[in-house]
This record gives structure tokens, sequence and C-alpha cells, in this order.
């Protein structure tokens, strides 16, 4: 009974716990949202103060030289003022004078809105700011209601599990929370950054087709068509990032060279995919192709974002019981002894990847001598 009763109140103080945290992270999270809204308007505004200011620099170049004209034409008037009547002085002193108080006039609204501009990306770079550190506190939190969330009704066996395998439920943990809000940064900085820019430039061709200005509309229309296009092809890439639904109707192989060619197009590195063995041969579960697939994509996105290669050799063979993996880059490469500590969350999740597949990671570099990774992963998990 005791026991009992010590088990129920765990599992009270732990659901109050995970309600104030979760309660905790909606708060988080409705600042941020606040802070993202406050941000596209204040994107917003910034728009149309670069536009005002790009408007009024120019009028300010134009109003220095005018004035520079009036004040040569006075200057030349007053010293031969005997060659021109009372009525021209007055004028080239009017005109030189008109100048100079618009100008006058002009320069302060420049600098007006010059410390408008400074003060919205000032505060745009405080609310990002306010973002990440939000984000930064969700992820933490994530993880705290990742364990809390666990099956209390094997409190022992979790603890004793725990003793052995937390590092490695925390690394997962955070992996997954770490993809969630990359996934989610992607979303927000790609497709919902184009359409509220759509939403704003269309408000723009609404007030050029009010003032008649057709042809600029049309200008705006086609760029507006080409920036659509481009954030459907965003969203098409997180999709596919998220889950190839290729790997289940045509395969790996099939998959993977759709994904290379992606890859070349995007980053215009060289890759040369070879195959050894038939992957119709073998019968492997959907977690061993996903799990493969990943390694080899981060694989090329660490060449990608390190190495400076120009060419990558992606193989892979189909042996009995094993796909053997080798990625190898002609880039910079990097000292032998830095395997141990790279600090690499890519590095670091292959790794993992691997140890969850049951397989086996070695990684071969030298400065300068490019890297070759090498993955064996078994076909069955």
């Amino acid at each position: 009974m005791d026991a009992g009763l010590d088990v129920n109140l765990l599992e009270g103080v732990i659901k109050k716990t995970i309600a104030t945290v979760e309660s905790s992270k909606r708060q988080i999270f409705e600042i941020a949202e606040h802070a993202r809204r406050e941000g596209h308007s204040i994107n917003s505004e910034l728009y149309e103060v670069r536009l005002q200011l790009a408007d009024v620099i120019n009028r300010v170049d134009e109003l220095e030289l005018n004035y520079r004209k009036a004040r040569q034409k006075l200057v030349m008037v007053s010293r031969n003022f005997h060659d021109y009547t009372e009525d021209d002085i007055r004028v080239a002193y009017e005109e030189a004078n008109q100048f100079q108080v618009e100008l006058s006039i002009y320069r302060e609204r420049e600098n007006n809105l010059r410390r408008r501009r400074d003060d919205l990306e000032r505060r745009l770079r405080n609310l990002h700011e306010t973002i990440e550190r939000a984000e930064s506190l969700m992820t933490q939190i994530g993880v705290v209601l990742g364990y809390l969330t666990g099956d209390l009704s094997q409190v022992d066996q979790a603890i004793e599990a725990a003793k052995q395998h937390y590092l490695m439920g925390l690394k997962i943990i955070q992996a997954q929370e770490e993809e969630r809000k990359r996934v989610a940064r992607e979303i927000h900085d790609g497709p919902a950054q184009s359409l509220a820019n759509v939403v704003l430039r269309t408000e723009i061709v609404e007030k050029m087709l009010q003032n008649e200005r057709v042809l600029e509309a049309e200008m705006e229309l086609r760029e507006l068509k080409e920036m659509i296009r481009y954030s459907l092809s965003d969203v098409r890439q997180i999709i596919f990032d998220l889950r190839p639904m290729a790997l289940d109707d045509l395969g790996l192989i099939p998959t993977l060279q759709k994904y290379i060619q992606t890859i070349e197009e995007r980053t215009k590195i060289n890759i040369d995919l070879v195959v050894f063995g038939k992957e119709s041969q073998y019968n492997m579960d959907s977690s061993v192709k996903a799990g493969i697939f990943r390694l080899i994509q981060e694989c090329l996105n660490n060449v990608h974002k390190h190495a400076k290669a120009n060419f990558v050799q992606v193989k892979v063979e189909f042996t009995g019981e094993a796909v053997v993996l080798v990625v190898k880059d002609d880039g910079v490469g990097f000292k032998q002894e830095q395997q141990i500590n790279v600090g690499s969350f890519g590095l670091l999740g292959m790794k993992e990847r691997c140890k969850l597949l049951d397989g086996k990671m070695d990684i071969h570099s030298m400065p300068g001598e490019g890297t070759k990774v090498i993955f064996q992963i078994p076909l069955k998990v």
C-alpha cells in the first residue's frame, strides 16, 4: 500500500509539474507569436520608410544641384548688377532663397526618415533576438516534457533503464525538438515570409492600379508570380526533407538519384552515385531505407556547408547481410584527432542514427585531402 501510495503521489506531482510546464510553453509561444506579428508590421513600415527615404534622398540631390546653380547665378548677377534690372536681381535672390528653404526642409525630412529607419531596424533586431530566445526555451521545455510525459505505471523499470540509456534518450529528444524547430524556422523564413511579402506587394499593386500605373503593376505582378513559384518550390523541398515519399514508392536508389540531381542543381557540386548489387534482391525495412537515405543526406549537407568540395562520390553496395555506404569528397578535410572533439550536430546525428540502425561508422580525413565517411548498415535491424 505504501509503495502504491508513493507512486500515486509521485504521479500527481509529475502531472502538476507537466501542467505548469505546458502552461509556460504556451506563454512562451504566445510571446514568440506576438513578436513575429510585430516584426511583420515593422517590416511593412520599414519597407515604406525605405521607399520614402529613397525618394527624399533623390529630391535632396536634385535640390542641392539647383541651389548651387541658383547661387552661382546670384553671384554673377551681384557682380554685374549694372547689366541686370532690379527685377532680375530680385528673381535671382528669391529663386536661390526658395531652393535653400526647400533644401533645408527636405534635409530635415531625410534626417527624420533616417532616424525612423534606424529605430525600426533596431526594434526588428531586438524582436529577432526575442524570437530566438523563445524558440530556445521552447526546445528546452520540449525536452523536459518528453521525459515527464513517460509511462508512470512502470517508474522503477523506467528509472533503471534511464541509468543505462538516459544520454541516448536525451539526444533523441533533442534531435526531435531541433528538427521541429528547423522545420518551423524553414517555414517561417521561407514560405511564411514569402506569403507575407506577397500580401504586402499585392497592396502596392492595388495602389498602382488605383493611380492607373498599369505598366508598373504588370511588372510587380510578374515578380509576384515568380515569388509564388519559388515559395511553392520551398514548400515541396520541406515536404521532401520531412519524408521522401518516393522511398516507399520507387525505392532507395531512385530516390537517391533524384535527391542527388536536386543537390547538384542547387550547390553546383558534381556528385557521382555508384551502386553495386541490386536493391530489389533484398527486402529492406522502411526504417532501414529511411535511415540510409538520411545518412547520405546529412553527409552531403556537411560537404556543402563545410568541405568546399567540387566533387563527391557516393557508393552504395548491397551485400548479403548489410549495406555499405561510402561518401568521399575532395574538399578541405580536417585533422584526424578533431573527430573526437568535433561539436558538429550533423556528425553527432549521423553517429546516433547509425547506432539506432545497429550499424558502424568510420571517418577518414586529412587537411587538404578531403574526407571519406564509411557506414555499414545491417539489412535487418
